[in-house]
């Protein structure tokens, strides 16, 4: 049975019971209610602490009984050692359900994530790619009961997508999908040459998390260049055809972001300042995470020269992902969107600070 530990640290309930108790005091002054947005922001962190403890409770008694059960059985009770061996898959279960939670708790992991996947060079290769990395995320997310909404679609020349962006609804959206951000490398027999020989070809995805008023994110006029054209396009047949589609161009970050899937150019410029917003969150975040990484000298940077995950089709079939280290020889069911173990190694290892826990026990060791 593990400890009720995470990497190292607590699960400190005592802090957050505190904290349920300063938001019910919160909730208790004049003016609380009538901030919408602060509230919401509140109820939102009130019902997160909720059920971490609720979660946490439930394991402290099943460890409880688990002990109980234990000492009988130890007396010649057989159908408590059958209760106890029960229990103690039960336990297991929960314990993995509470360290999930705690490794989602960071400030908008339950939140709408916001994907963009981009074909890298190679043409027709890289863009056959990029539209299966797409269908792999739309895939889990279904598998999780959420909603894919698309913001904007650049289809290939010749087959694939140049580029996607679009909007995952669900609970913890980014909080899981954020171990997808980064440069995803395939290695395949290509299906587009005559000579079936092998090919390498590599697409990014970008993972931030959907912002709201309540995130406090400026963005200045005067650094915003916004240009509207005529949506639609090869293959586009559901796409609208009027002069709605936008594009902000973020002038000190060079960012742009396009979308045109609403039919009002208002619409669109909406939905294309929550992605900007978005970008520019993450961007920050990267940038905060580069620097300590820097300090740490444990991190490698994410960039275009360095892939975070291999998919290897041929000539066997493996998917590896490069930070955790954490690999699966069912690489279609990867495609198919079978990412959970991923996602959880994914988020041991950032909680480790990019550390993995094999280094951790042999610097321990030297110690």
């Amino acid at each position: 049975m593990k400890p009720l530990t995470t990497f190292g640290g607590r699960f400190d309930i005592a802090k957050k019971s505190h904290r349920l108790l300063e938001i019910k005091d919160l909730e208790c002054l004049d003016g609380f209610w009538s901030d919408a947005d602060h509230a919401t922001k509140i109820q939102k962190e009130k019902n997160l602490l909720q059920g971490i403890i609720k979660n946490y409770q439930e394991m402290v008694d099943a460890l409880d009984e688990y002990e109980i059960l234990l000492d009988y059985s130890k007396q010649g009770d057989e159908s408590s050692a059958l209760q106890a061996i029960e229990l103690f898959n039960q336990c297991e279960e929960l314990v993995q359900k509470q360290e999930q939670t705690v490794l989602l708790a960071n400030e908008f992991d339950a939140n709408n994530a916001i994907v963009s996947v981009n074909a890298g060079a190679g043409g027709t290769e890289s863009c056959d790619w990029a539209a299966m990395l797409v269908r792999m995320i739309k895939r889990w997310a279904e598998s999780k009961g959420h909603q894919m909404k698309v913001f904007d679609i650049q289809p290939g020349e010749t087959a694939g997508v140049k580029s996607a962006t679009f909007l995952i609804e669900g609970a913890f959206a980014y909080g899981n999908l954020q171990s997808e951000s980064g440069v995803h490398r395939l290695v395949r027999i290509s299906p587009f040459d005559s000579n079936a020989r092998r090919h390498t070809s590599f697409a990014s995805i970008f993972v931030g998390p959907e912002v709201d008023d309540t995130i406090d994110i400026q963005v200045l006029d005067k650094d915003l260049r916004i240009d509207v054209y005529r949506s639609g396009g090869s293959g586009g047949q559901s796409v609208n055809t009027t002069d709605s589609a936008v594009r902000f161009t973020h002038i000190p970050t060079g960012i742009v972001v396009t979308c045109q899937n609403e039919r009002s150019q208002l619409q669109n410029k909406l939905q294309a300042m929550k992605i900007l917003k978005s970008r520019l969150y993450e961007r920050a975040m990267e940038e905060k995470r580069a620097k300590q990484s820097e300090i740490e000298a444990n991190k490698k940077e994410i960039s275009w020269g360095a892939q975070i995950r291999s998919y290897v089709l041929h000539p066997y079939q493996m998917v590896k992902d490069h930070r955790t280290l954490h690999e699966s020889s069912q690489a279609q069911s990867i495609l198919d969107g079978d990412l959970d173990e991923f996602m959880k190694s994914y988020l041991k290892w950032k909680a480790l600070g990019g550390i993995l826990p094999d280094d951790i026990d042999h610097n321990s060791n030297q110690d």
